[in-house]
Parts: structure tokens; sequence; C-alpha cells
């Protein structure tokens, strides 16, 4: 008997065996001796009862022994250890097959896919199901997919794996090195891309996906990966047209007339969105993915109650979806009932919810039962979910603390006196910084209601260059951002300053001024002075009881993770403020610094000062 055995450094999240175990494992395995690796499995279990990578082996063993209910029983504990391992998720598949369930392993094998893309055999497994089920179609659209990866150089499967768990660094080296040979290999471009996504740096995947486009057009995933960097660098337009490119090639296409409904409701064109997302309901009935975003422009266009019709029939359509729960606590208009929040608790006891639906639904919770006075089970709710995205994060106060210390190392008064000497000399942005939940949402409302002021959104360019500081310069240890800046050149800070009024022009209209209201541009308060000497910028604050428990209750799509512990936020909220006095003192009469709690209680006049510094100075 064959036995596949992942190779060697495959296995990763949680504690893994020493390589020694390991290879012990592997040779009885590929031997056919499961029974004496599964031994030595237990043994190591008796120890590390959470060692991921005995916990797989054991399940893979009990898999080829035919001992298919207990192997079943090891994965599902495995999966709560390693909810995002791909090769956990395959092995699920493996056992479901074996079992006869055949949706179970198509939903498996899709999600090792999701996690792991360089899994072959799951690929493989889903158009063996699909084929079975007769749906040719669909199976089809994976072929080429499964085509690519089988001709794929070994390098680059390797590469996919390692970026897959997590080991960007080394997956970037073995891109690189395999590009440096054939400069022009579109599989080597898009993974490399897919690196910089994961690292938060954005401008070199969007050149490196519009390249790769240039040498294969008609790779249409490479194009929906092109799409998706397009947004994340907030170009909707320019996301739009190539929308529109995968629509018209293919008209029927479901997943193409979402994107395209989607990149419509993100332009404003709430009529046209609604009207593709009808349309995709007649042929898709009850798709719940679709039936959320229908939910979301009902909402926007202020038609509430069709709103939670529809967050309503997706609850119904996929039970456990935290989305949709998730979506209606989000509208202020309503409450669940008693019979709501009992199918709630009952969709948590579900051992097969996913990570995101678990998290959805206990932020869910904790708006239900906080809406109705029961704040012991609410925070419970909360602190569950965040405990949850706490796991996952790895997120350290301390180092945070260092590296705002090390902002106030680097702006000594030599570096700070190069502000107005260098940089670019544009005042159009006016930077709202500050805490997520400290009221920039309403200042950036009062600002843009001025004819002088455009609205934008929260812009990712700042936080793209830093990342690109950090890493683009091959510093190591100490020598990082925001150290490098004292080496950067008079020429390099007006470069940033015009490619920053360059790259946001799309999002403006014809006013002089205009808002980025990124909230963590606060940390970079010196930076944006070198390089925009005559930027504006607006501290929003609030009480830190307030803002520090609103931003806990706050489910964040990403990032804010010092939001999911309440020692970490109010750590956090004490080095903003120790931050922000920094550059206060450094920065003096350059930063307005707006007390959320004094625009309520004293709207008119926090309104006319905002107005006489920022607007009718200019």
């Amino acid at each position: 008997m064959k036995v596949n055995v992942p190779r060697k450094g495959a296995l990763f999240f949680g504690v893994k065996l020493k390589s020694i175990d390991r290879e012990n494992v592997e040779s009885l395995m590929r031997s056919s001796r499961f029974d004496h690796a599964m031994e030595v499995c237990h043994k190591i279990l008796r120890a590390q009862p959470k060692n991921v990578d005995a916990n797989y082996y054991l399940a893979v063993c009990l898999r080829y022994s035919r001992k298919l209910a207990e192997a079943n029983d090891v994965l599902m504990s495995l999966r709560k250890l390693a909810p995002e391992h791909g090769r956990v998720h395959q092995e699920i598949g493996h056992t479901n097959l074996a079992m006869g369930k055949l949706l179970d392993a198509f939903n498996a094998f899709r999600a090792a896919i999701q996690f792991n893309p360089s899994l072959k055999a799951a690929l493989a497994a889903q158009i063996e199901i699909l084929t079975k089920w007769n749906q040719k179609k669909e199976a089809q659209k994976l072929m080429p997919k499964l085509d690519r990866l089988l001709q794929m150089p070994p390098t680059l499967v390797a590469a996919m794996d390692l970026m897959s768990q997590g080991k960007l660094a080394k997956a970037e080296k073995l891109c690189r090195d395999f590009l440096s040979v054939t400069p022009h290999d579109v599989n080597a471009m898009r993974i490399l891309a897919q690196i910089g996504i994961k690292l938060n740096i954005l401008h070199d995947p969007e050149f490196l996906l519009e390249s790769a486009l240039k040498l294969d057009p008609d790779d249409e995933d490479l194009r929906v990966e092109y799409v998706e960097v397009l947004k994340k660098r907030q170009k909707l337009q320019m996301a739009h047209k190539e929308i529109l490119i995968l629509r018209d090639k293919e008209p029927q296409n479901t997943q193409y007339q979402s994107m395209h409904g989607i990149s419509c409701m993100q332009l404003g064109e709430y009529d046209d969105a609604l009207r593709h997302f009808k349309n995709i309901l007649k042929k898709v009935p009850g798709d719940p993915g679709t039936l959320i975003f229908k939910g979301h422009v009902l909402k926007t266009c202020g038609n509430g109650d069709d709103a939670i019709l529809s967050y309503k029939a997706a609850t119904r359509s996929r039970m456990g979806f935290g989305e949709a729960w998730h979506s209606l606590a989000n509208l202020k208009t309503f409450s669940f009932s008693s019979d709501e929040i009992n199918a709630m608790e009952q969709q948590l006891h579900d051992t097969a919810l996913t990570f995101h639906d678990r998290v959805n639904i206990n932020f869910a919770l904790g708006k239900a039962y906080e809406d109705i006075n029961d704040f012991e089970r609410s925070f419970r709710h909360y602190k569950a979910g965040n405990d949850l995205k706490k796991r996952r994060s790895n997120y350290n106060a301390e180092q945070i603390t260092n590296e705002f210390q090390k902002q106030k190392v680097v702006f000594h008064a030599d570096l700070v006196k190069k502000v107005g000497q260098v940089g670019y000399n544009a005042s159009d942005p006016i930077f709202v910084v500050g805490l997520p939940r400290a009221g920039s949402t309403l200042l950036e409302q009062i600002l843009s209601s001025h004819s002088k002021v455009d609205g934008t959104l929260e812009l990712p360019n700042i936080l793209s260059l830093v990342n690109e500081l950090r890493r683009n310069r091959q510093l190591e240890g100490d020598h990082r951002y925001p150290l490098i800046l004292e080496q950067i050149s008079s020429e390099e800070f007006r470069k940033f300053g015009e490619e920053y009024i360059e790259d946001t022009s799309i999002h403006r209209k014809n006013a002089p001024l205009f808002i980025d209201k990124m909230p963590n541009n606060f940390r970079h308060i010196g930076l944006i002075k070198l390089m925009l000497p005559n930027a504006k910028i607006i501290d929003a604050r609030r009480h830190p009881m307030a803002c520090c428990f609103s931003g806990f209750k706050q489910l964040f799509a990403e990032g804010q993770e010092f939001s999911n512990d309440l020692e970490d936020i109010g750590k956090y909220y004490c080095d903003y403020v120790d931050l922000m006095d920094f550059w206060h003192l450094q920065f003096p009469k350059q930063i307005l610094h707006v007390q959320y709690e004094d625009v309520v209680n004293n709207f008119e006049d926090q309104v006319k000062v905002i107005l006489e510094v920022y607007i009718k100075r200019h």
C-alpha cells in the first residue's frame, strides 16, 4: 500500500514533532506498519496532547487502518487546534470520502485548498466528486487549476506550501531566486504577489499582477487576484474595469456577476448593485452570500425592513452563517427575538462551525444580550469572540510600545528641523488620526459637508509605504522603520509626498482639500510631516473607557488586533496618548486635538473651530 506522507516541514500550527520523531513515524507509515506508528504517536500525545503533528499522523494511520470513526474523532479535535491547517482539512476529506460522506468530503477538500492551494490531492478529489455528482461544468472549472499545479515547477509548489504555513520569508526567497533565472514566469509572479499582500505591501503585488496579466491575459483567476489587490489599494474604478472584462467574457458566470454587483455597491451605484443581486438570486435562489450583499445595499439605501428580511433569509439559507447574524446585530433598529438568540446559542455547539462563523455569532450574541441588559452574558460572548481572534493573532503589546518609543528617539531636534525643508508642499490632505471608535467618522462627515472638502475612505497609502520601508531596505534587528527615516534623502521624501497625492487622486472629486481617516496613521505623523509638511492633522480623541470598550465590542474585518484583549487595548490607548503628546510637542500648533465628547455636547462651537482652523484659513 502506498502511503502519501507530507514532505518534511509541511506540518505547522501548534506544537510540532521533533525531526527524529517525524522521521520515525513517516518511516513506519511508508512500510505500512501503522500500529507501530500509532504507538509512537500515542506516546508523544500522552506527554503533549495538543501536539498537532502527532494528532495528524495518528489520524492518517487510523484511516489507513480503516478505523474511520476513530480517525474522524481525532480530526474533529485537531480541527479545533489548527482550524486553518490545510492538510488537516484534506485528511478530513479523505476520511469522509472513505466513509461515503461525499458532501462532507467535498467541503473539507474545498477548505483544504482555501488554506493551502498547493494541495493537489484535495483539488483532484473535488473534481472527482463533482464528476460523480454529474456536475461536469463545475469540475471543468477546476481542471485548469489542477493542470497548473501539476505543471508547476516543484520549487514554486514548495513556495506555495511555505506561504500557507506562514513562512513568508522562505517562500519569498524561493520565488525571487526562481524569477532571477526565469523572470517572466507568471506563476512565480502570482505567488510573489500573494506573499506581498500577506505582508500588507500592496504596490509591488499590483505591479506584479498587472505584468503577469500582460503575459497571460486569458488567465481569469489571475485577473480576479488583480481585482482584489486593486480594491485593497482603494482603486475601485480600475477594479471595476477589470471586472467588466471578466463579466463580458463569461456573461453567465455568477461569480463575475456577484463581483460586478459588489463593485457597483462600492462605487455607490446602488440601483445597479441591487439589480445584479436580484438577478443572481433568480439563478441561485437562497444564495447566502448574495442575500448578505443585497441586505447591505438595502441598508445603505435606508430600506432597513427589507435589509432585515434579506439578512434573515441568509440565516435560514445556511445554518451557522455567522456573517448574517452579525449583519443583523449591526442594525441599530433591530433587536433579536428570544428564539433567534436560542438559535445562535445552539449553533455555537456545532463542532463543524467554522472559525469565522463562531467569531461572528459570538459578537452577534454579545450585542443581542447587551440590547436586553443581560450584561454578564453579553460580556461573556464579546470576550469569547475576542479570545478566538486573539489566539490567531501575533500581537505583542511590548513590541508596539517599543516601536512608539523608537519614534520619539528618531524624531530628535535635527530631524524635526528638516520638516518644511523637505517633502512635497501640497496642502490638500487632512489626516484624521486616533484610535478606532473615537469619532473620526463624525469628524469626516462634518468636514466633508463643506464644499472645499472631499470625503474619502480609510486610505491605506501611508501604512503601505511604512511596510515597504520596513522591508525594502533589507535591514535587520533594530535598524528597521522608523530608524531608517534618518537615512532617507530629501528627494525621496519629496517623492513619497508626490506619490501619495497622485495615488490618492482617484478618491477625490474637485474640492481643494480631502480627508484621509485611516486612524492608525497617528503612529506615523513624523513621516507624514517629512513627506507632506503642509498636511493638516486632526487628533480625534475619546474618553478612554468609552473608546476602549467600544473597540472591544467591535468586530473589525482586519487589523486592530490590540482590541481583542482589554489589557492590550488599555495599554495601546496609553501608548497612543503618550505618542500624541510627543507629536504635539514636536509639531506645535500643527495638530488639532478634537475631543469627541466636546463635539457631541457643544457641536456648533466645535464645528466653528474645526472649520476656522482647517478650511477658512486655506
